[in-house]
């Protein structure tokens, strides 16, 4: 009877605190979306643009112009009608003091920015419910990294592949591990049954094995059993 009771407010103890995690995120999903309804003040991004970039073009002013990478640099005279491929040569202007000439010529391959290989730009990566085959995908903003020159918008949509996640979160198994890590009830929410019953009987490895998985969950070493990504 005592083994039953001490069970039973494990369990009760591991469904409470995964509806408070499930309540938390949901609430910051909820006011996320609330966020992205509102209308932004145009003129606060391009203020704020032109400042960092100011900013970041200022430690700079002591290199070649010709070496200076975007935005510091502008370049007008960019041949959109040359061969895809081909090597082609713009006109670029430093639009900070630098030494050397303020107007020179760089070279360039011929290709719009959303032709550039994928180590030469950066997404917004997104995580998304999904295991069907083939893969689903999904689209995000890529921009162009600043020492790469290329024809028309810097910034582009890029479709890539939707990461596989079985809907376990992150925030929820290592608040798990931090409060009753040591019956093992994070293992049990990441599907690790064998381990999870380890830890249940030897309470935690008495403490070591409880800070290990606390430190292997929160730098996300130990993942879901099924090979999956956190949410």
């Amino acid at each position: 009877m005592k083994l039953q009771s001490y069970c039973g407010i494990i369990f009760f103890c591991y469904f409470i605190v995964i509806g408070l995690a499930s309540q938390n995120d949901d609430d910051h999903t909820d006011s996320s979306i609330y966020k992205k309804k509102k209308k932004p003040n145009p003129s606060i991004p391009l203020e704020e643009d032109h400042i960092n970039m100011e900013l970041e073009c200022t430690h700079l002013q002591h290199k070649p112009c010709s070496s200076l990478p975007y935005p510091c640099i502008s370049c007008q005279k960019m041949n959109d009608s040359c061969i895809y491929g081909n090597q082609t040569i713009a006109t670029c202007n430093a639009n900070v003091h630098c030494q050397g000439e303020t107007s020179f010529g760089k070279n360039l391959t011929c290709r719009y920015c959303y032709q550039t290989e994928f180590w030469e730009y950066k997404c917004m990566k997104k995580t998304c419910i999904s295991d069907a085959s083939p893969p689903s995908y999904y689209k995000t903003n890529c921009t162009v990294n600043r020492d790469v020159l290329c024809l028309g918008r810097r910034q582009f949509l890029k479709k890539l592949r939707c990461n596989w996640t079985g809907g376990h979160r992150w925030s929820t198994a290592l608040i798990l591990s931090v409060t009753l890590g040591g019956f093992g009830v994070d293992r049990f929410y990441l599907g690790h049954w064998q381990e999870g019953i380890g830890k249940l009987f030897s309470f935690g490895g008495l403490g070591v094995w409880t800070l290990i998985d606390v430190l292997l969950i929160s730098i996300r070493y130990l993942g879901p059993a099924d090979g999956s990504l956190y949410l």
